[in-house]
């Protein structure tokens, strides 16, 4: 219980609101990391996702990349490019980025291969042609699924974006770095509760995005599978 006390007394007070080390400013240099990280992801996973998907193509490449992913020792690889860039913003970006690419990438393969064959042979019997099948077809069935990726990528992201501290940056993670360092530990649970609910604020919004942008029938076949 001590844990949430001290996670509590920490929030509420004051202090911690105000100032460049206050939780707004911290937050948004958190949102700031992931924000960039996640946008790089998306330019480089969705548009790959889909032309292998659509193409039925690049499984290997899939999967690789998807092992890579969960292999991906994200600290370690913080420090080797911090110290390979003399410490540019590449130190933080390229890591969380990477960590970033495989769900997106894996969702979008997926749910594209996985759209029905009778639809786009359809779409082709129409008359469409192929950037028509994938826009107006594959890409609306395979939705779900893309906003998954998405979601999965965004929360993981919002996770270990606290390792820009660990190489002298801002973000939520200078609470848990600097308390371990002072032995603060009321701030160390309390950094640690502004993640966490910034995590769940996330996987809210995504949730709520799904329920404005895809259709209940579309929700519901991508439940049951």
């Amino acid at each position: 219980m001590s844990y949430f006390s001290d996670a509590w007394q920490w929030l509420i007070s004051s202090q911690n609101w105000h100032g460049s080390n206050g939780i707004p400013e911290r937050l948004l240099q958190h949102l700031e990391f992931t924000g960039l990280a996640l946008i790089i992801a998306l330019v480089i996973a969705i548009p790959a996702g889909l032309a292998m998907g659509h193409l039925r193509r690049g499984g290997f490449v899939v999967v690789t990349i998807a092992n890579f992913g969960r292999a991906l020792p994200t600290l370690g690889l913080v420090v080797l490019v911090f110290v390979l860039t003399a410490g540019s913003a590449a130190s933080w970006l390229v890591p969380l980025a990477a960590l970033a690419i495989p769900p997106m990438l894996v969702n979008t393969y997926e749910g594209v291969l996985q759209v029905d064959r009778e639809l786009t042979d359809a779409a082709r019997g129409m008359g469409m042609t192929e950037w028509q099948i994938l826009r107006k077809v594959e890409i609306p069935v395979a939705l779900p699924l893309i906003l998954l990726g998405i979601r999965t990528s965004a929360i993981q992201v919002v996770a270990t974006a606290t390792i820009a501290a660990y190489i002298g940056l801002g973000g939520l993670g200078r609470y848990i770095i600097d308390g371990l360092a002072r032995n603060e530990y009321n701030v160390v649970a309390g950094g640690a509760a502004v993640i966490v609910l910034l995590a769940l604020a996330v996987q809210g919004l995504f949730m709520l995005l799904a329920i404005v942008i895809v259709p209940v029938g579309l929700r519901r076949q991508a439940q049951a599978s």
